[in-house]
């Protein structure tokens, strides 16, 4: 029997990075995560610091490979991810002359509502040709290199290219400075109709007013793009011919890793963000619904993109910003505020005693959008507990993801049977049963959850290798248990739900009055 083969998987999160050291037969050797410092600027900005998420990973990978204990030969790749609609300027050896900026960073978008005033066609050809188009709110990559292009031209001058952050981390791994249409998706640049001709618009280059020799060059999708430099490979403990794959975003990693491209099942994802995973065969837009087809690193098929806007974030902001809260009243911080909380969800009943919580704390996203809508909890009375209200956090992103499944169904031409549960999120055996209640569907809770993206990447680099095949993901996605529909509680939720719907399109208004 041959010897085991790993990949060096790296996902890098918003958060921070996660590495792992995932094995042939899909398991996880070992990993760790490392987090990095968000930065809020005054005007929308939210950046981070590249060598910092350099130095997160340099130290992360070196962590997992000696706790492995595995032959630097028998890790035969690394293959990498990341969030998206997140740029870093780099010069042309790979290093940054300035901060990533990330997807949450709004001050580009004068530049975006910009392009449609200079044309009048431009929302139309955006969508026609690229799927999506530049959003007024600033969040995507386009705009984030205008507003570098206008707002900080020395910064601009001295780009050789802006890359996605997984190519970021590509380029610093190999020296080379590369984009493929998974990643270059992001930047709204490319001509998206065929995915086996791939290539940037120049019709979409001139609209935007961006230089095309600020791009990075394309390469294929699952394609190698180098290998790891020899003193990289030292420093980490891998060998100097190591394989470095072209780079994915994490919605498409986690759609790979949840299994969603084959059977008539789909995912859901919860991390700092939350999705409705599944693919598509053809390239096509729901502007109602604001869901897209982007390439995806499946052959012949695309990723549904379908953000649902913030999941693990509203219990993190509820666990640190009230319950533990450190501020003049009194210093209630802990060391890990998740540590109670399934043992304090196992004390509450579902409908968290009438408390609706509504989960748009940074927006509404799909399947309406408002940039000014809020969160907030509703229905709070004198039996409230905290119990009931962390409760309500969790049932209310469930209603979220509900809301939009219908949507993503329709848009992918797929009834889904069951739906895969993947993220940070899934660790809770209680999310998993509000999830199956809330959606009318039996939830999948995967093991190890959160390696979900981590997998996903390991298995097309070990497809791309000829050592696994696509039709080995089930070994990629062990399921840890299966959470059936609650009758009861299902038919709770289907009540709650339409009031869910209710409260926003009652309240927004109210929110354009009060954040407008």
């Amino acid at each position: 029997m041959s010897a085991s083969k790993y990949i060096l998987s790296i996902d890098l999160g918003t958060g921070g990075p996660k590495v792992a050291l995932v094995c042939d037969d899909g398991s996880i050797a070992t990993s760790t995560n490392r987090p990095i410092v968000t930065q809020s600027i005054a005007g929308g900005g939210s950046e981070q610091d590249p060598e910092e998420i350099w130095r997160a990973i340099l130290d992360a990978s070196a962590q997992v490979i000696t706790a492995a204990g595995k032959p630097a030969e028998s890790i035969v790749a690394v293959a990498c991810s990341s969030q998206y609609f997140s740029i870093v300027p780099i010069d042309a050896k790979g290093l940054p002359v300035s901060n990533l900026i990330l997807w949450m960073d709004s001050r580009g978008g004068r530049y975006a509502r910009q392009i449609y005033s200079e044309h009048p066609d431009a929302f139309m050809r955006w969508i026609e040709i690229a799927g999506m188009p530049p959003l007024p709110s600033g969040s995507d990559s386009l705009s984030h290199m205008l507003f570098v292009k206008h707002e900080r031209p020395e910064v601009y001058d001295r780009t050789h290219v802006f890359v996605e952050a997984m190519d970021y981390v590509t380029a610093r791994l190999t020296g080379n400075c590369t984009a493929n249409p998974c990643t270059a998706f992001a930047q709204l640049l490319t001509d998206n109709r065929k995915l086996d001709s791939i290539d940037y618009c120049d019709e979409l280059i001139a609209m935007a007013g961006i230089d095309r020799d600020k791009l990075p060059r394309l390469v294929e999708m699952g394609s190698s793009v180098g290998v790891v430099q020899k003193e990289i490979a030292e420093a980490i403990g891998l060998a100097a011919d190591t394989t470095v794959f072209a780079g994915i975003n994490d919605t498409q990693a986690v759609a790979v890793g949840a299994g969603t491209f084959r059977g008539s099942h789909g995912g859901i994802n919860i991390g700092t963000t939350c999705q409705v995973l599944g693919f598509v065969d053809h390239m096509h837009s729901d502007l109602a619904n604001g869901l897209v087809a982007m390439p995806g690193p499946i052959p012949g098929r695309y990723t549904v993109m379908a953000e649902n806007g913030l999941g693990g974030k509203t219990i993190e902001h509820f666990l640190t910003n009230i319950v533990f809260a450190s501020d003049p009243l009194a210093d209630h911080s802990v060391e890990d505020p998740f540590a109670g909380m399934e043992a304090t969800l196992e004390t509450t009943r579902a409908g968290s005693r009438g408390t609706l919580y509504l989960p748009w704390l940074a927006g509404a996203s799909s399947p309406q959008s408002s940039a000014t809508t809020r969160g907030g909890f509703l229905n709070v009375s004198l039996k409230t507990t905290r119990a009931d209200m962390l409760r309500s956090v969790l049932e209310g992103v469930a209603m979220s993801l509900r809301w939009l499944l219908p949507a993503v169904e329709t848009f992918s031409g797929t009834q889904f049977d069951a739906l895969r549960f993947a993220g940070g999120g899934a660790r809770s055996a209680t999310w998993s049963q509000i999830f199956a209640d809330v959606m009318n569907r039996p939830v999948l809770q995967l093991e190890e959850s959160r390696q979900a993206n981590n997998r996903g990447c390991a298995l097309l680099a070990f497809d791309r290798l000829g050592i696994r095949s696509l039709d080995d993901i089930e070994m990629f996605c062990p399921i840890q248990q299966t959470y059936e529909p609650i009758p009861e509680n299902r038919d709770l939720f289907a009540a709650r739900f339409e009031q869910f719907v209710a409260v926003f399109e009652q309240t927004r208004p109210i929110f354009e009055a009060l954040n407008g």
